[in-house]
C-alpha cells in the first residue's frame, strides 16, 4: 500500500511539473526536442517510483530514417510508460479523445503533438489518422498505438480494431509490432495496487503494409496479431 501511495503522489507531481514544462514550451513555439525529453522524463520518474524495471529486445528495428507504425499489446498502464521511456526516435501516441479533458495533462498531450481520436465519430478519426501520417512522413516519426483499444484484463490479446491497420493501408507506413511483457504483474486493470517487477519491451521485425491493400485488411490485421502472440509467448530471459 505504501509503494502505491507513493507511486501515485510521484505521478500527480510529475504530470503537474512536466505537464506545465509542455505547455509553456508550446507557448513559446519551441520545435525542439523539448516534448520527446518530458515525456521519456515523466515515463522513467512513474518507472522509478513503482520500482519497474525495463528491459528492450528487437532496438534494432526501430528506424530513424522512415515513418512506422508501432501496434502493441495492453495490459497496463504501464505499458505506456515502459514504451514511451524506451523508444529512441521520435514518437507520437494515439489515444481516446478522453484524455484531452484532463486538467493541464490534456493541454500538454495536446502541445506535445500525440493524436486524439473519436471513437464514436469515424470521420474525425480518419482525418486524425490521416494528420497522423503527414506528420509521420514529414519527420520519420513513429506512431504508437493500441489495436485492442484497451487494456487486457486477463493479459490474453483481445480483438484488434481497425485504426492502425487503415493508417498503414491508406499510407504504405510498415508496421512494428510490440509485445509488452510483465507490465500486468505490476498493475493489473481495476486495480490500484502497484508492486515492483521487470517489464519487457519487444519490437518485432517491420512488416511491410504496402504489400496488402484494403481487400486483405484482414490478413494484415492476423500477420500482425500473430507476430504479437509469438513474442509474448516466448519465454522471459531470467534478469538478476
Amino acid at each position: 500500500m505504501i509503494r502505491s501511495l507513493w507511486v501515485v503522489l510521484n505521478m500527480l507531481v510529475s504530470t503537474f511539473v512536466l505537464s506545465l514544462i509542455t505547455v509553456i514550451a508550446a507557448l513559446l513555439k519551441h520545435r525542439g526536442g523539448m516534448y520527446q525529453w518530458t515525456a521519456r522524463s515523466w515515463s522513467n520518474w512513474v518507472l522509478w517510483a513503482s520500482g519497474a524495471r525495463v528491459k528492450v529486445e528487437g532496438m534494432e528495428h526501430l528506424r530513424f530514417d522512415r515513418p512506422q507504425i508501432i501496434a502493441s499489446n495492453h495490459q497496463s498502464w504501464f505499458d505506456v510508460w515502459a514504451l514511451a521511456a524506451n523508444i529512441p526516435k521520435r514518437y507520437r501516441f494515439i489515444a481516446k479523445e478522453e484524455l484531452r479533458r484532463i486538467p493541464l495533462f490534456g493541454l500538454a498531450w495536446e502541445s506535445a503533438g500525440h493524436i486524439s481520436v473519436n471513437r464514436k465519430d469515424r470521420a474525425q478519426s480518419i482525418r486524425a489518422l490521416d494528420e497522423a501520417a503527414e506528420l509521420m512522413r514529414g519527420d520519420n516519426s513513429a506512431v504508437v498505438i493500441f489495436p485492442e483499444g484497451t487494456r487486457s484484463p486477463t493479459g490474453e490479446l483481445l480483438p484488434f480494431k481497425k485504426g492502425a491497420f487503415m493508417m498503414a493501408l491508406r499510407t504504405g507506413i510498415e508496421i512494428v509490432p510490440a509485445a509488452v511483457l510483465g507490465s500486468r504483474a505490476v498493475q493489473k486493470k481495476g486495480d490500484w495496487r502497484v508492486r515492483p517487477g521487470t517489464i519487457i519491451v519487444r519490437f518485432g521485425p517491420p512488416i511491410d503494409s504496402s504489400r496488402f491493400d484494403e481487400e486483405h485488411r484482414e490478413e494484415l490485421m492476423l500477420v500482425v496479431r500473430e507476430r504479437i502472440e509469438h513474442m509474448l509467448n516466448v519465454p522471459a530471459p531470467m534478469i538478476g
